[in-house]
């Protein structure tokens, strides 16, 4: 059944039932999501600085991008995991954001099997263990730099995942899922997925330091038990 108002998203002829346009303007929802975001990181740095005084600000701000991470992760590509098959009509804040969002990749609103799969292995998986991830660095644990690695290791596939099959429809298959001006496509598919491919490689070389370093201490320190 073909929506009863026409749809801006492309391809154009994509199936979207129940399309209805946003009640709110772009940069209503930007603000809303702007403040959101600030508190939330606002909250978590205050919270960090009241515990832990003395951690240094490197393991500050890590605490906050995980902490950022396994919330986008598992509340709001949650939401879409759980309302993929009504997201066009939807007009709540995450619902518009969504809607928002997919003019520059419609498969968030034809509920596109590996966007979904990707999605629901996310917000099971990867956003909790964000938290875990967070946790680990705010205790100290000897944890933080496996689990550190696992997590980096997840966004940096699931991303080049994400580019490459939808690429590879457009460019092979002619089939785009962005609409043509270059906002969108820029902005907001490339550069908001990128910086989920900076940050964690980033983290991902600091773990990989972290725990060769780790071994090549155990190992010098075998070798002057042994040559004692």
């Amino acid at each position: 059944m073909s929506s009863q108002h026409p749809h801006p998203y492309y391809p154009l002829d994509a199936q979207i039932r129940g399309y209805a346009p946003n009640e709110a303007t772009v940069l209503q929802l930007l603000t809303t999501a702007s403040v959101g975001a600030t508190c939330l990181l606002g909250g978590t740095l205050a919270l960090v600085s009241l515990a832990r005084p003395s951690m240094i600000k490197a393991d500050r701000t890590a605490i906050l991008w995980f902490v950022l991470s396994g919330t986008l992760h598992c509340f709001f590509e949650g939401y879409f995991m759980l309302n993929h098959d009504d997201m066009a009509s939807a007009q709540d804040l995450f619902g518009q954001l969504w809607k928002e969002y997919a003019l520059s990749d419609s498969r968030y609103m034809t509920a596109d099997t590996l966007v979904l799969c990707m999605e629901t292995m996310t917000v099971l998986l990867w956003g909790p263990l964000c938290f875990l991830v967070a946790y680990a660095i705010f205790t100290q644990s000897s944890l933080r730099h496996p689990l550190q690695l696992v997590v980096c290791m997840s966004h940096l596939y699931g991303d080049t995942l994400y580019y490459a099959t939808s690429l590879f429809d457009h460019y092979v298959h002619g089939r785009p899922y962005s609409r043509p001006e270059p906002y969108y496509f820029w902005v907001y598919y490339f550069l908001m997925n990128f910086i989920w491919i900076v940050v964690p490689l980033y983290y991902f070389s600091q773990s990989m330091r972290a725990i060769s370093s780790a071994f090549e201490r155990a190992k010098r320190f075998d070798m002057q038990q042994k040559s004692q």
